[in-house]
């Protein structure tokens, strides 16, 4: 793969949530009846997702207008549920199989099998589903039936797990009561996870540490209609903001998606950023160092720190540990990629510190077979001399299947 460009400019309409389709996806399973989901985003990872409701039982109809999910009765699936390289698919459906009272096995790719699953399989082991799994990782085998009732869960490695035993509880005998301990990582995403939830008919309260949720009520069946992602949109506006202008349609502005914080990070960095309606363009200015909580927005890292590099002064991104147990070490994988390009950045324990250069040189870079790597650093070719050259995955296909044909729009070369 090779990208580069000193110039962007354009309109671009950016993928659907990866995040609102999951869970669409799943919630759309558990309801009995027939859900249609517009909009859905056609990835790898939702694919997974896709896979793994179909092995309990539901039945898939692709149609013109969406995808309607039938769902008469669900039952344990008969194989083993591979994920692919979707943790949201193997978190998400690893609460979801505890309500069955047979094994459910769920795997991944190699990737997939190195990330942690230890406190979600603990949780579920307080709520007597027997777990089994290789040293904390997939694959995993779990079996119930969960019941629900009072659980705790580390708030500190993934909101993942936690929005795994809030979409189970609704379809269990008891009402259930979720304790977090610790500080909660990337907690937007419980913000989707309930405003979903409530879209479906259940009955939740979030109060400080607890979220409550009444048992045996299940899910009402509810047509939904996904948004645009707001990491994905960040590629796009980052490139205006680095080289030229860019708007982006189908913005999301008062919704509850966490990432779409990086509108008020471009603004802050010293980008022309105008909101009209549903629409955000951002052009290029004099940017400047920022020191950032990259907590609630993790999927953002890679591609802040693009925009950061060749910031006057001394940038500061932290507060985000669980970065190093994403598809890559992300933390690693960024301070390296950028490196590489000839960025001056040094990885810390929960983020990196950035020290701004003129420019960057280009060259090959490694992206780990992780897609926010790689469209990171397709976006830094234009703060480049030189064009950057990747080995050709097709990763990005994970959340943003026409990536580069959007760079090709916005007048990048894109070579793939």
């Amino acid at each position: 793969m090779r990208f580069s460009g000193k110039t962007v400019k354009g309109v671009i309409t950016p993928p659907p949530s990866k995040s609102y389709t999951h869970r669409a996806f799943f919630l759309s399973a558990l309801s009995p009846g027939s859900c249609k989901v517009s909009n859905a985003l056609d990835s790898r990872d939702t694919g997974a997702t896709l896979n793994a409701i179909e092995a309990m039982g539901a039945e898939v109809r692709i149609r013109s207008d969406g995808i309607e999910i039938i769902s008469n009765g669900l039952h344990a699936p008969d194989r083993v549920v591979d994920a692919d390289n979707s943790g949201t698919t193997m978190r998400l459906f690893t609460g979801i199989a505890s309500m069955f009272g047979s094994p459910v096995t769920i795997t991944g790719d190699a990737s997939l099998r190195s990330r942690p699953m230890g406190p979600l399989l603990d949780a579920l082991s307080e709520m007597n589903v027997k777990c089994s799994s290789d040293n904390g990782k997939a694959p995993v085998t779990v079996c119930g039936p969960n019941k629900g009732g009072d659980v705790r869960i580390k708030g500190n490695v993934s909101s993942q797990f936690v929005s795994s035993l809030m979409m189970t509880a609704p379809m269990l005998a008891a009402d259930t009561a979720i304790h977090i301990d610790g500080v909660l990582s990337s907690g937007p995403y419980l913000n989707i996870t309930e405003n979903m939830m409530k879209h479906f008919g259940s009955d939740i309260v979030t109060n400080d540490s607890v979220i409550r949720i009444k048992g045996g009520t299940g899910y009402k069946g509810h047509d939904i209609t996904i948004p645009s992602d707001m990491s994905s949109a960040s590629f796009p506006l980052v490139a205006g903001a680095l080289g030229g202008s860019v708007t982006v349609r189908n913005m999301d502005m008062d919704g509850p998606q966490g990432d779409k914080r990086i509108v008020d990070i471009l603004k802050e960095a010293g980008a022309d950023v105008s909101i009209r309606g549903n629409e955000v363009t951002v052009s290029a200015n004099e940017l400047k160092a920022m020191n950032i909580d990259m907590g609630d927005i993790p999927d953002l890292f890679p591609i802040v720190a693009v925009l950061l590099c060749t910031a006057p002064g001394k940038s500061v991104l932290y507060g985000a540990p669980q970065l190093r147990f994403k598809e890559s070490d992300r933390i690693k994988a960024t301070a390296d990629m950028l490196s590489a390009l000839g960025a001056d950045v040094k990885e810390t324990d929960d983020g990196c510190v950035i020290s701004g250069v003129n420019r960057l040189k280009g060259g090959k870079a490694e992206h780990h077979e992780d897609h926010r790597i790689l469209m990171s650093a397709a976006v830094a070719s234009l703060l480049c001399d030189n064009e950057v050259t990747m080995t050709n995955s097709g990763c990005y296909d994970v959340s943003y299947p026409l990536f580069p044909d959007h760079l090709r729009k916005l007048g990048m070369n894109a070579e793939v």
